[in-house]
């Protein structure tokens, strides 16, 4: 692997430096840095987007340590993978790049599908990780994934996509709630997240999702006493109460069951934390920062 092929001209950007690390089986995963210090902290996006929903966060928690932003394959300015993208593959992606930045520490953020990724790959080598941010994350626990209705939904996903993506109607549809972030990162998002070629990574990654939630159900990641803080939106709509409400339990489920979970409910947010409480996922990244790592893990 190596990390000295660097994009030039992204010196000034939000995210900072743009690079690339190849992986094991020759594919190339583009990345941006900024900051410097430990630990570092890594973010993972949700299903089918790049690493431009992190305007918000990335460049604010850069000003302390170390941030950096990555294209899953497939996305934004990464090589595609011909392999389905299971959890395993993504979190040995994920696990190239951490190798690639160094020994660590890390703390891992991961939004919606990124959650279950990160969990992954912490698993994979607990010893590296400083803690776990999961932002309002995909979660087994919730029982309205596996319903009937969830999977006509998906598969009229497979359906629909790559029409609204051909006729340019899935930018408008979905690159609304990104405009809050800096221009740079939102020329990124709205030129790179919703084409014909970001439509088909998104849907890769959905082909396997009910199938990999249910094998989380049946085998966990082992995290230990990683601390982990869950972040659940606590806002829904009217026609998304169900849903939510759904959610935000399995949430709880979620952090109740860990050795070291915390449950961090944003109450002006639903799904997107990332562009409507952007400073309570700061919060929590600092707090993981500011933690001495010496001092016991508490109960």
């Amino acid at each position: 692997m190596s990390t000295g092929d660097r994009a030039g001209g992204h010196g000034d950007h939000s995210f900072g430096v743009s690079s690339f690390v190849t992986t094991e089986d020759g594919r190339r995963l583009h990345f941006m840095a900024r900051g410097t210090g430990d630990p570092t902290v890594v973010f993972e996006s949700g299903m089918g987007f790049s690493r431009s929903t992190w305007g918000l966060v990335q460049p604010v928690v850069g000003r302390r340590v170390r941030a950096v932003v990555y294209d899953r394959a497939g996305i934004g300015r990464s090589d595609a993978d011909p392999r389905p993208r299971t959890l395993d593959r993504m979190a040995g992606d994920l696990g190239t790049l951490l190798r690639a930045l160094g020994p660590g520490p890390f703390v891992l953020v991961g939004h919606s599908w990124g959650g279950p990724v990160v969990r992954v790959a912490a698993a994979a080598d607990p010893s590296r990780i400083r803690g776990l941010v999961l932002v309002d994350p995909s979660d087994e626990n919730c029982d309205l994934y596996f319903t009937p209705s969830a999977r006509r939904g998906r598969a009229c996903s497979r359906l629909v996509l790559p029409v609204l993506a051909r006729l340019g109607l899935y930018r408008l549809l979905g690159g609304g709630a990104g405009r809050a972030q800096p221009a740079d990162v939102v020329a990124d998002h709205r030129r790179e997240d919703f084409t014909v070629r970001a439509a088909r990574a998104l849907l890769a990654e959905l082909a396997p999702f009910a199938d990999e939630l249910r094998r989380l159900r049946r085998q966990r990641p082992e995290l230990g006493d990683i601390e982990v803080s869950v972040i659940t939106g606590a806002r829904s709509s009217r026609f998304g109460r169900t849903l939510r409400t759904a959610i935000s339990e399995a949430h709880r489920r979620t952090a109740a069951a860990l050795p070291n979970g915390r449950l961090v409910e944003a109450r002006r947010s639903g799904h997107l934390v990332l562009f409507s409480e952007p400073e309570v996922i700061v919060g929590e990244i600092l707090r993981m920062v500011d933690a001495d790592p010496q001092e016991p893990r508490r109960e």
